[in-house]
């Protein structure tokens, strides 16, 4: 036996294997545990696992050249970077935009970011770690979303950019804050993270968000709508920021080789690159104060049999979605329904739920935990709230609030989500319903 038929004996063993001992069983019984989120895979993922292994390199390759030309593809865009995790897309996606390359488009410290401060902390801790200033916008209920009415309020001389998500793959009003960043030359960094798959017309165009502002981003997180376990991605159309995000995800290096390669544009010792020597090695040249946020290859080869699957995935989220949403509509007057935005047609994360006046939900959420189905809170609710913004409380400085949070406090007290995800069969979406409308009879 050659090597490379004892590597189709392995990869073939390895099908086998997670046919028999990881294929999920449907045999869903009343009580059992309902996660919000779970994997959903097949022996493809676990195949393409073990052939990345088997090479052994470790780092980004051959999977992860193969990904990203895949998913620019599947997104319409220009260029994506894979990296390690969502959030690190969203430090990167910030960073980019300090770079010295953008002249005086180039965010500074003390430049000033609009945002929310309802969603996760990741979309604003790169803005206050570099040194600019976040200025907080409240959300609307029942999109959760950020309220387009109030940017111009938030606009400063100071304003550069804005950076919000798409909360639990609803899309925020980007007709609007698209008009808005263009009206002001600010750069548009939609965190795309729990939104992978929605769909947004703007323009008599329909695309992808993530697509439609400068920078998009993902992650590739075990709950989210596709994974690799850890992993992320940043995308663009601007050549100039695909530029910088690539100098800045490899150390902030200036060359453009990728790992293993040497030398492809034919020039590695005849530049001249700041005060360095003549000809020094373009190699370890560093165009920027950069990171490293490489993902592996065998984070990819997952992530390439993801892929495949990953329309289908959409379609299943977007099914169980409208199938308990018809069922709660019974339950109306005792919670808020989720209400997508218009001109849009979500890839939905989750399923949220506003109680309104009268209903604890503290109470629901007991129940409905007793029962098996775990629910999450719409992730900091208020992040100004939180402990980590203890000392910027105390001095009044590091932040800026535009207008009220009115509608990010109520969801910090009165609003949860469960989950829809593809894993999900229609037994199990029944059951949460009948579960969520008990807790309130």
């Amino acid at each position: 036996m050659n090597e490379k038929e004892a590597r189709q004996q392995i990869l073939a063993l390895a099908a086998d294997y997670c046919d028999k001992y990881k294929t999920p069983k449907n045999d869903f019984k009343e009580g059992d545990r309902i996660p919000y989120a779970s994997r959903v895979f097949d022996h493809s993922e676990m195949v393409n696992l073990i052939d990345s292994a088997l090479e052994f390199w470790l780092t980004s390759g051959r999977y992860t050249e193969k990904f990203e030309s895949e998913f620019a593809k599947y997104l319409g865009v220009k260029y994506c970077s894979l990296v390690n995790s969502g959030s690190s897309a969203n430090l990167l996606a910030f960073m980019t935009l300090t770079s010295p390359l953008l002249g005086d488009r180039r965010v500074r410290r003390g430049d000033e970011v609009i945002t929310v401060a309802c969603g996760f902390p990741t979309t604003i801790a790169p803005i206050m770690q570099y040194g600019a200033v976040p200025v907080f916008v409240d959300v609307t209920i029942p999109q959760y979303n950020i309220d387009a009415d109030a940017l111009e309020s938030a606009y400063s001389e100071k304003t550069k950019a804005v950076m919000i998500a798409h909360t639990l793959g609803n899309p925020f009003n980007l007709a609007a804050v698209k008009a808005f960043c263009e009206k002001h030359n600010l750069w548009l960094v939609e965190d795309n993270c729990d939104a992978l798959g929605t769909e947004y017309t703007l323009n008599g165009e329909t695309r992808l968000t993530g697509t439609i502002g400068d920078i998009g981003t993902s992650s590739f997180y075990p709950p989210h709508h596709m994974t690799m376990g850890e992993g992320g991605a940043v995308y663009t159309n601007n050549s100039l920021l695909n530029k910088v995000i690539r100098s800045m995800r490899d150390w902030g290096r200036d060359c453009v080789c990728p790992s293993g390669r040497d030398n492809l544009c034919g020039h590695r010792f005849d530049g001249q690159f700041g005060e360095l020597p003549q000809g020094y090695d373009h190699k370890y040249v560093y165009s920027h104060l950069g990171f490293n946020l490489k993902a592996t290859d065998m984070q990819a080869a997952i992530g390439v049999a993801q892929l495949e699957k990953f329309p289908s995935f959409v379609e299943k989220r977007r099914h169980n979605f409208d199938r308990l949403h018809k069922a709660l509509e019974i339950v109306s007057d005792k919670f808020i329904l989720p209400q997508a935005c218009e001109n849009s047609n979500p890839s939905w994360f989750g399923f949220l739920l506003t109680c309104r006046d009268g209903v604890e939900r503290k109470n629901v959420v007991k129940y409905i935990e007793d029962h098996g189905v775990q629910t999450r809170m719409l992730f900091a609710g208020n992040i100004i709230k939180h402990p980590c913004f203890d000392e910027y409380r105390a001095s009044g400085e590091g932040y800026r609030v535009a207008g009220s949070l009115t509608n990010t406090d109520k969801i910090m007290e009165k609003t949860f989500w469960v989950g829809v995800y593809p894993g999900m069969t229609d037994e199990k979406i029944d059951y949460m319903a009948k579960t969520i409308i008990n807790s309130v009879k």
